[in-house]
């Protein structure tokens, strides 16, 4: 079996997709600290936040001996009107890359989190009404699936959707939905395990449940207590971030070693990418970036 393969994301260090206040830091001290901390690569982060020139981005990812296992595309897949401006920001980013040398890389899709006011303000209290309509459902799914499609045929990547709170795919049944309604020969499945459980799910569920369209893992984590305070006080998706609901991988209520387990006995050979999503200028990025390195080589990778 190939060696499970560890990196890290810009976002961990506060490089959002987000237009937030503050400054996170350059992509070089971010690469250089997660380098420090025992990564061997990083996801490539917002368009715009590492070289868009592939030569550029080539030389600078050499340069610390990492590699680029995916990146974050968002979409308002909803709405149709979007999905050709999305898609020509998929195809920008899949052309980077592969030009970049990274032809083995994933655009990891997701919707465009936060700008729905509803979805952003009940991060982790969705109720149904919440929801996508009928119709809205099938421009999603149809919407994700051209852009996977294209990406495959155009660049030979492969395409995962990340169901993301704040978004429109946030539950265990909204993202049993999506799978359900898309092509399992183009768009597989990115589990963020604390996204899941913020969205009230268990992740341990659902990768046995998909396993097959699984191409691409996120080890986030998910404080409870945190989670609770937010209901409590209604806050919005950022007001939890900022209190610390994604916590340090061991200190929240996902089941890491189960996961692992999981993940060893079906031979999962991909890429984990940590991310411990903070605000920009928020907490203290290097030092969780080796906790949580450490505490994955506990779980025995």
């Amino acid at each position: 079996m190939e060696k499970i393969k560890i990196a890290n994301a810009p976002c961990s260090w506060g490089a959002l997709e987000f237009d937030l206040e503050g400054d996170s830091k350059g992509y070089n001290e971010v690469l250089d600290e997660m380098k420090t901390s025992g990564y061997v690569g990083s996801e490539l982060g917002d368009l715009g936040f590492m070289p868009s020139e592939p030569d550029e981005l080539k030389s600078v990812i050499k340069n610390f001996d990492f590699w680029i296992p995916g990146a974050f595309v968002p979409v308002a897949l909803a709405d149709e009107e979007e999905h050709a401006a999305g898609l020509a920001k998929a195809l920008k980013v899949a052309k980077l890359l592969v030009e970049a040398g990274f032809n083995d890389a994933f655009i990891v899709l997701a919707d465009e989190n936060g700008s729905v006011p509803e979805r952003t303000l009940n991060a982790g209290r969705i109720s149904e009404h919440m929801g996508l309509s009928e119709e809205e459902w099938l421009v999603f799914a149809k919407g994700a699936d051209l852009i996977a499609q294209k990406v495959k045929d155009t660049y030979g990547l492969r395409t995962v959707f990340h169901h993301h709170c704040a978004g429109y795919i946030e539950t265990s049944s909204e993202i049993d939905r999506l799978m359900k309604l898309t092509n399992p020969d183009v768009l597989g499945l990115c589990l963020d395990m604390g996204h899941c459980m913020y969205g009230g799910g268990n992740p341990v569920d659902i990768l046995n449940k998909h396993y097959d369209r699984i191409w691409h893992v996120h080890f986030k984590d998910y404080n409870p207590s945190i989670g609770e305070q937010s209901k409590l006080q209604n806050w919005d998706y950022f007001d939890a971030v900022k209190a610390g609901v994604f916590c340090k991988l061991g200190e929240g209520a996902v089941d890491f070693e189960e996961i692992v387990g999981i993940l060893k006995t079906k031979d999962y050979s991909g890429w984990i990418v940590v991310e411990q999503d903070v605000l920009p200028g928020m907490g203290s990025p290097l030092a969780c970036a080796i906790h949580n390195r450490e505490y994955i080589k506990k779980l025995g990778l």
